[in-house]
């Protein structure tokens, strides 16, 4: 007979808990344990990422459109993919710039704009990945807030934490920290 597993194991108290790191999630999924699940690697634990809708989708393929032409040569834009944040983090942003290079050996662990966009993930991209990117340092952090159809532009670490976050809303433009050419209109990326 099987020992039965609770499902929910939140009886186990915190100090127990051994977190994940992100060399060992890595082999996992190079081994197919996860197989079509959408998780990412956060502070240690495996979290589900939410299904992605059609807002989502045109947000994000009009912000891809625009990143990859404004930064061509400049920068690389990655797309849902991977960033080593951290020994126990390994997120999946909607879209990272990050320095030039291949990454066929290694996923960046660096990143000069990382944004996310989000509707029913919302209070993890202002919270946890927002606390997330700042400790690993990415100087410019951006939410596509489709819920409140605003960009909330987040800057200006201090000890770990985004000090500066302003909104922009539809008719407004934002400029890149890294790359001051380039603005992007509101108007253009949200649904």
């Amino acid at each position: 007979m099987a020992a039965s597993v609770p499902a929910d194991r939140s009886d186990v108290p915190f100090e127990q808990r051994r977190p994940l790191k992100r060399s060992e999630y890595d082999k996992l999924t190079e081994l197919g344990v996860f197989g079509d699940e959408r998780l990412e690697l956060l502070y240690g634990s495996i979290a589900r990422m939410s299904p992605i809708g059609a807002p989502h989708s045109s947000a994000l393929q009009r912000l891809t459109e625009l990143f990859v032409l404004a930064l061509h040569g400049r920068a690389v834009v990655r797309i849902q993919s991977p960033l080593a944040a951290s020994d126990d983090s390994e997120p999946e942003p909607d879209v990272a710039i990050v320095p030039p290079g291949r990454y066929s050996d290694a996923h960046p662990s660096q990143a000069w704009l990382l944004i996310e966009v989000a509707e029913s993930s919302l209070s993890t991209d202002r919270g946890m990945k927002a606390r997330l990117y700042a400790e690993c340092g990415v100087p410019e952090y951006w939410v596509v807030n489709l819920v409140d159809g605003q960009i909330e532009v987040h800057t200006s670490i201090v000890r770990g934490v985004y000090t500066r976050v302003v909104p922009f809303k539809r008719g407004e433009r934002v400029r890149l920290q890294q790359f001051a050419d380039v603005e992007i209109d509101v108007t253009e990326v949200l649904p």
